[in-house]
């Protein structure tokens, strides 16, 4: 048991240092928002794709959860599933909302998309980052979340018909539908505004926030969830070599990112997204083998950030921007490096007290409420 443990806090670590890299540079990413030093820019260039990571992430770990239930011929509860998440998401998320929607010093910017959109999670939907930017972020909370309702159900459904390996084959499917579907709205959305200056707005809108278009990093996480439950002897060559599979999912990654140098640009849209989901599905297959550096080494530092990652990727970038109108009173440059300390501080302080005040008591509530069911 005691090696089955610490086999499991292995596992964990490396895919803690994943989850502290994807926080970390979608944080340098919106920093470039703000006041930033020169150097951010460049810098904070890819930081973009620390959101498909968290895809990749979600998607191995909750399909992960899922499909080793089904492997163990045990049947899926809805019911428990919907319950862990909501008190997992739920609680920290509306706080956030609430202080967006009560505290008017609390928005970064000034307009905010209507309120059933945030608490229907569609605000990725038509979501135009000009006129409605401030906590623009929660647009990846959208697609997770639907993510979480379908996803259950889909496989409860093929449980229930037999289908479930049969299921499986929907992810190469939905893959090349994620291609078609960009395509499409290149053509007849993108390009019609090309050479206007309504063409970014206008990429984001259809081509970066939407759900239809940005499934590929969960879809590739559910693949590799798929492979280490259903295919054990394909899971036991790969883990064997886990730093070449580290070092070959770098490479791919490198490889993505001469592919996107520009973020709205035809080749991003179109062999950016799913290269960068693979690319980033096969370091998170890297991170979860034994044989890797990251699956060996424990770093209090990386498993205190991946902690407090979903407090941080909700509250950052107003705290960024409280900060920022504070210190730069006291003379401080909001363009310089001790603001970006600063800032950094203040946003880890902020998420640390949303673990403390909201996450951590909300989860052992749930756990409590889990255990007086089982006792029942």
């Amino acid at each position: 048991m005691q090696n089955q443990a610490l086999s499991q806090s292995n596992k964990l670590n490396g895919l803690d240092h994943l989850r502290a890299l994807a926080i970390s540079m979608v944080f340098i990413f919106h920093y470039r928002l703000f006041g930033h030093p020169d150097w951010v820019v460049g810098f904070g260039k890819f930081g973009w794709t620390g959101v498909d990571l968290f895809f990749v992430l979600s998607g191995f770990l909750i399909a992960g959860q899922l499909f080793a239930k089904i492997n163990q011929g045990k049947n899926i509860s809805i019911k428990e599933f919907y319950f862990k998440r909501f008190f997992r998401i739920i609680p920290a998320y509306l706080f956030i909302v609430g202080l967006y929607f009560l505290v008017p010093a609390f928005k970064e910017w000034e307009t905010l998309p209507p309120l059933w959109k945030f608490l229907t999670f569609t605000q990725n939907i038509g979501l135009n980052r000009q006129t409605t930017g401030t906590f623009s972020h929660a647009w990846s909370l959208c697609i997770e979340e639907q993510f979480y309702l379908l996803l259950p159900i889909i496989l409860a459904t093929a449980i229930y018909f037999k289908a479930v390996k049969k299921a499986i084959y929907l992810l190469p499917v939905l893959f090349v539908a994620g291609f078609v579907i960009r395509l499409m709205i290149w053509n007849n959305i993108v390009v019609p505004v090309e050479n206007t200056d309504a063409f970014f707005n206008t990429w984001m809108t259809w081509m970066y926030y939407p759900t239809f278009t940005r499934l590929d990093g969960l879809l590739a996480g559910i693949a590799v969830a798929a492979i280490f439950e259903f295919l054990p002897h394909f899971k036991s060559s790969i883990t064997k070599l886990g730093n070449i599979v580290l070092l070959a999912g770098l490479l791919l990654v490198i490889t993505a990112g001469f592919v996107c140098t520009n973020l709205a640009s035809y080749a991003t849209s179109m062999f950016g997204f799913p290269l960068i989901a693979i690319a980033y599905s096969i370091i998170v297959m890297g991170a979860a083998s034994h044989t890797s550096i990251l699956y060996k080494f424990n770093s209090r530092i990386t498993s205190t950030i991946a902690t407090l990652s979903y407090s941080l990727y909700l509250s950052h970038k107003a705290i960024i921007h409280l900060t920022q109108q504070l210190f730069s009173d006291f003379g401080i440059d909001v363009n310089g490096n001790l603001m970006l300390a600063i800032c950094i501080v203040t946003c880890v302080l902020a998420a640390l007290l949303m673990n403390i005040l909201i996450e951590k008591p909300f989860l052992k509530w749930r756990d409590r409420i889990l255990a007086k069911q089982m006792l029942g």
